[in-house]
């Protein structure tokens, strides 16, 4: 959306996180049936990460308060259509003495778009141990998203610059603002701080549905980094084809978060990208697994040939 002048930035930025949260919640209209609302159209196809948290929101809806969700596996199947709202099908799988297991189904046009398999676990004590966070500079040191698009406008496709100079609900800073337009290939690894612009009820089950929205975010792109072809830069099909979260811990998104990705493999038209995110103070809060489509639209390593999707 467009700056609105007549607003403070803490109105406009709380007025952004006010609709993601609404657009993530949803309306029930039977049992275990839900519909999610749509988000203003500004691309052909609805963003995962809309789909993602939609659907684990609606399998929050179907269990205990005291489970939250600790784990998700989803499949997309179908871009979504913006123009439409997603219904979402939820099938109770199994609730045992400490977990629960959904399943659920996006729909649009009568045929699913997504699957998604979700597991809840009631909180226990337990063994401890986690991977230590990378050193990187404070989200102070580093440049809004924003920022380094606008200084790299004249490289940058212009559908990738229009969607990359939108104010977001969820702000990303790169560690390393011009890791992905150098131009040359880099060592598949990549950081950014996120958090939401504006404050947050502390509803444990609101912050992990955005944080599996936010997952989706970015995270392909390590799988590019050891190439020349970018999809900021070079005409490209780009698609989550499957995610998973894993959430370890409570969290809070309207704090500073850093997600760390790599990528230990692309080939076959696919890569596939790792990530994990660390709370500011160094805490290990979620882990996340993510393999997508990579075709580039001139052929297999021709750029300028076009293929069919």
């Amino acid at each position: 959306m467009a700056a609105d002048t007549t607003q403070t930035p803490e109105a406009v930025r709380t007025k952004l996180l006010g609709n993601l949260v609404e657009l993530l919640g949803l309306e029930q209209i039977e049992m275990d049936l839900f519909r999610g609302g749509r988000a203003s159209a500004r691309s052909a196809r609805v963003f995962g990460g809309q789909v993602i948290g939609q659907a684990l929101m609606a399998a929050c809806r179907t269990v205990p308060a005291e489970r939250l969700p600790h784990s998700l596996h989803a499949y997309f199947m179908r871009a979504g259509d913006p123009a439409i709202p997603i219904v979402y099908q939820v099938a109770h799988d199994h609730d045992g003495g400490s977990f629960s297991s959904r399943r659920v189904v996006a729909i649009q046009h009568g045929k699913p778009i997504l699957n998604l398999a979700s597991s809840f676990h009631v909180a226990e004590a337990g063994l401890d141990h986690q991977l230590a966070m990378p050193d990187v500079p404070p989200p102070e040191a580093c440049e809004d998203e924003l920022v380094v698009a606008a200084r790299h406008a004249g490289k940058i496709l212009p559908a990738r610059l229009a969607s990359l100079s939108v104010q977001r609900p969820i702000e990303f800073r790169p560690t390393r603002s011009d890791l992905r337009l150098s131009g040359k290939p880099q060592e598949a690894q990549q950081s950014y701080w996120f958090r939401a612009v504006a404050p947050l009820p502390p509803d444990q089950v609101l912050h992990r549905v955005l944080l599996a929205y936010a997952s989706d975010m970015m995270l392909l792109g390590a799988s590019l980094l050891p190439h020349s072809q970018h999809w900021l830069t070079d005409p490209m099909q780009e698609a989550s084809l499957d995610h998973a979260l894993w959430i370890h811990r409570d969290l809070r998104v309207d704090a500073w978060s850093l997600y760390v990705q790599d990528s230990p493999w692309t080939g076959g038209a696919r890569g596939l990208s790792r990530g994990l995110i660390y709370s500011r103070d160094g805490v290990l809060i979620a882990s996340v697994a993510q393999e997508g489509l990579i075709r580039l639209l001139g052929g297999a390593g021709e750029p300028g040939r076009k293929t069919r999707a």
